[in-house]
Parts: structure tokens; C-alpha cells; sequence
């Protein structure tokens, strides 16, 4: 893997975990949402720490698209799992949320993980490039003349 593919890796983190804290963040100035305040709706939607969450999980989601493009799933998710340890600081140092021993310590045992899966090769399914045979082309071409 080059450096454009751990950087492409490590924005599909940072942009998760700081847009859902992001989203968290806004949604502490509502109450709980129910079917009884959905007019509330639009008012989340004026809050800018939901409008900051939105655009950075629009940049994960670009981000986590390309990283599919070039990797399996069951390399990407995992080799993302440091956003679960990232989202847990900035739940402690923005959110003020207390973070327990045992939560710290779950968060260790996933990124731990992410060891076993990232030594493995990036993608396991080998793309293979099928051409057309002459038949098919044939058939084909038949087919396009016959809608004229």
C-alpha cells in the first residue's frame, strides 16, 4: 500500500468519528427525538454542529467510497477501527463524556484487530477483465441493426 492509500484510510477515521461527535454535539441542545416533535426536524437541521457532522460524514462517505474502490470491505472496516478510539478522545475532550475502564478496554480488544486483518493483502477477489468473444460481438452488432 503507498502513502495516498493509508492518508485515503486515515481521513475515512478522522471524518467518521469527528462527524459523529459533531452530530452528538448538536443534538444535546434537542430533546429526545419522537414521532410527537418531528416538526423538530427542520430546527436540527439550522444547528451548525449538525451541519458540520453532516458535511464531514459526507467527506467520510466519499472518503470510505474510494477506499472500497481499491480494497475488500473486510480490509477497509477494520483498518478504519482507530476511529473507535478516536471518537472516544473527542467524546472525552468535546462532549465531556466519561469514558470507563471497561469501554477503554473494549475499544482495545477492535483496534487490536485491526492487526490481524491489515497484514493480509488489500483486496482477496482478483478482477478479471472479460472480453467479449467474436460470437458475441457478432451477435451483438446483429442485435443494434436489427432495432434500425
Amino acid at each position: 500500500m503507498n502513502l495516498r492509500k493509508y492518508l485515503v484510510l486515515m481521513a475515512v477515521s478522522g471524518f467518521a468519528a469527528s462527524g459523529d461527535v459533531c452530530l452528538a454535539r448538536g443534538m444535546r441542545d434537542f430533546g429526545a427525538v419522537s414521532l410527537a416533535n418531528v416538526g423538530g426536524l427542520i430546527a436540527f437541521l439550522l444547528n451548525p454542529w449538525i451541519v458540520l457532522g453532516i458535511a464531514l460524514l459526507i467527506l467520510f462517505f466519499a472518503s470510505y467510497l474510494t477506499a472500497l474502490s481499491w480494497a475488500d470491505l473486510t480490509y477497509v472496516l477494520p483498518a478504519t477501527a482507530i476511529s473507535y478510539v478516536l471518537m472516544a478522545m473527542l467524546a472525552q475532550r468535546i462532549l465531556h463524556e466519561r469514558v470507563t475502564m471497561n469501554r477503554w478496554l473494549g475499544i482495545a480488544l477492535i483496534t487490536a484487530g485491526v492487526g490481524f486483518v491489515a497484514s493480509g493483502p488489500a483486496r482477496t477477489t482478483r478482477e478479471e477483465i472479460v472480453e467479449p468473444s467474436a460470437d458475441c460481438e457478432a451477435a451483438l452488432a446483429g442485435t443494434a441493426g436489427a432495432g434500425e
